[in-house]
């Protein structure tokens, strides 16, 4: 159970210390010079491009030198590099500091989630309740760093997760299970994917549908708070205040996560993922033309869609790649898909500067399409047994 739940509040670590810049940036921006919040964002591409292209490697180590010891790295490095990112100086050292952390937080998606759901006798519930514990990081990324920059300025931003990573990767050393042996070591159980699926499609599909949605949720989640201040500017400004709205849009959308992980052990993956992903494109093509409250009830509904997607490829690998794989698998399919989407990081500040939000929302709700289309493709399988176990 400590082994569990350590592993949840890595997943909540891994979102929140990627984001702390981008709610951070208008201040760290004033401090450092730079003239606008925008011109400043492209610093924090190589954070990303790292977390995606690191996976591959992560994955591969999870699997052949141990998991355990690869969350170990993950802990301690994630809280020393977040250290090293509150003592920069000048928007170069925050970008190789800021890069350096996206090293050690691509360790956690191929290696984490496959030690957690090892022997899960309901993987959708376990991947839909890590999930949530992995938004409510990204929520609390929102309301800390609001207060923490506020009170105490942006460096405390980062230094305080920092040293709190590094108690929780303490206690994960205490506590946490042993290995008996890395997965790549241990005997293979059989392969539960059925003999009609084509295992090469599959995985393409997967991967550019992962691409597409981490590029939603990489567009989304660092341009949301500055989002959310333009839609809001007629009626309130105070960075704290638009953080606790923020972070309620998070905390209440991550909820989706959990009826996700619970529909996804009982139904079709198919049209599920279809629905689910019909209903963001209509409600990001309706934010572009709103604004104020209206834009705030709309911004929570497809908040709720874009983490409501997270779970499924993570449930596709569960379902058709074997234990001695996942972590390679996983990491191949992150590679791919995340050192893609570190564009979205990238694209935004250049995109709001030229064309402003509403030209970004409708970027995301054409990418939401375009997954559609993709999903298209998906094998259909039938719903899982009443156990939570593939047919």
């Amino acid at each position: 159970m400590a082994t569990q739940w350590l592993l949840n509040i890595g997943h909540a670590i891994d979102h929140m210390f990627l984001l702390i810049f981008a709610t951070a940036v208008t201040t760290i921006a004033h401090e450092f010079g730079v003239a606008r919040w925008e011109d400043l964002m492209p610093y924090s591409v190589a954070a990303f491009f790292f977390f995606g292209v690191g996976s591959l490697p992560s994955g591969k180590l999870g699997d052949q030198w141990g998991r355990r010891r690869m969350m170990l790295v993950f802990f301690f490095g994630m809280g020393g590099a977040a250290l090293l990112v509150s003592a920069t100086q000048t928007p170069l050292q925050m970008a190789l500091a800021l890069a350096l952390l996206g090293c050690f937080a691509s360790i956690y998606h191929p290696v984490g989630i496959p030690m957690l759901v090892q022997g899960a006798p309901r993987p959708g519930w376990t991947i839909g309740i890590n999930g949530l514990v992995g938004n409510l990081g990204v929520a609390v990324a929102a309301v800390a760093t609001g207060f923490l920059v506020k009170y105490f300025g942006w460096r405390m931003a980062f230094a305080v997760p920092g040293a709190l990573c590094l108690l929780f990767g303490l206690a994960f050393a205490l506590l946490a299970t042993r290995e008996q042996a890395a997965p790549a070591k241990k005997k293979s159980a059989t392969t539960v994917a059925p003999a009609d699926v084509s295992m090469a499609r599959l995985f393409l599909v997967m991967t550019i549908a992962a691409t597409s949605g981490s590029l939603l949720f990489n567009f989304s989640t660092n341009s949301n708070h500055e989002l959310l201040s333009d839609r809001l500017q007629a009626l309130l400004q105070d960075p704290a205040q638009i953080g606790l709205l923020l972070a309620a849009i998070y905390a209440v959308a991550s909820f989706t996560q959990l009826l996700v992980g619970h529909l996804i052990d009982r139904v079709a993956l198919k049209s599920l993922y279809v629905s689910i992903i019909a209903a963001q494109a209509v409600l990001l093509g309706l934010s572009m033309v709103l604004d104020g409250w209206a834009f705030y009830a709309v911004q929570f509904l497809f908040m709720a869609t874009i983490f409501g997607a997270i779970p499924f490829t993570d449930a596709m690998i569960v379902r058709f790649v074997d234990d001695s794989l996942r972590s390679r698998v996983s990491g191949m399919r992150l590679a791919v898909s995340l050192g893609a989407s570190s564009l979205a990081v990238w694209l935004i500040g250049p995109v709001v500067k030229q064309a402003g939000f509403t030209a970004l929302l409708g970027v995301m709700a054409a990418t939401s399409v375009i997954t559609l289309l993709i999903l298209s493709q998906l094998p259909s399988t039938p719903a899982p047994t009443r156990a939570g176990h593939a047919p």
